[in-house]
């Protein structure tokens, strides 16, 4: 792991800070999570085990500071966490097919759905839901939308940041491809 690695790992992130500090929460504190979009670019670019712990500990300790869910700290690390490795096991799977944006955006969809998931089964599990919340009302109302913004987020965001890192010569998985 170089530094210019860990420089472009951490602007990922803070893109992903930035967006998610920005879109608001509409349903009991829950909002898409563009840092998870993040990181799947970040493991994308950088598919080993170590980037991609540093990446979904980071992004998992980030989003539950920023939470405005009730009691999110924890379900966002351990979803961060085990997203980030799940992605990681798809991503090494398919190997260089995963490099086209089509089958990159049906992976980030997938793993939202994922995310959403872990997320909420963790909150249930430690903290409870807020109000009269169902998990299956959280679902629909916010997972699922979450999974169009995701992947709208990175058919918009991965092929300028794949360009970007062509023509800088920088050494990631997509350079190489």
């Amino acid at each position: 792991m170089n530094t210019k690695n860990l420089v472009l790992m951490a602007l990922l992130v803070g893109v992903g800070a930035v967006l998610y500090l920005v879109i608001p929460g509409f349903v009991q504190g829950m909002k898409p999570d563009f840092m998870l979009t993040m990181m799947f670019i970040g493991i994308l670019l950088f598919p080993t085990f170590k980037e991609t712990f540093l990446l979904a500990i980071t992004t998992g300790v980030l989003s539950g500071l920023f939470s405005t869910f009730p009691g999110g700290f924890f379900p966002n690390i351990i979803d961060k966490s085990i997203t980030g490795f799940v992605f990681l096991g798809i991503v090494l799977a398919v190997g260089h097919l995963i490099q086209k944006v089509a089958t990159g955006t049906v992976l980030v969809g997938i793993c939202t759905i994922v995310s959403g998931t872990i997320f909420l089964s963790m909150a249930l599990l430690l903290a409870g839901l807020p109000g009269d919340a169902t998990f299956g009302f959280l679902f629909v109302t916010v997972v699922l939308p979450a999974v169009a913004f995701n992947a709208i987020a990175f058919i918009i965001i991965y092929p300028i940041i794949t360009n970007l890192l062509k023509r800088a010569n920088f050494k990631t998985s997509v350079s190489q491809a």
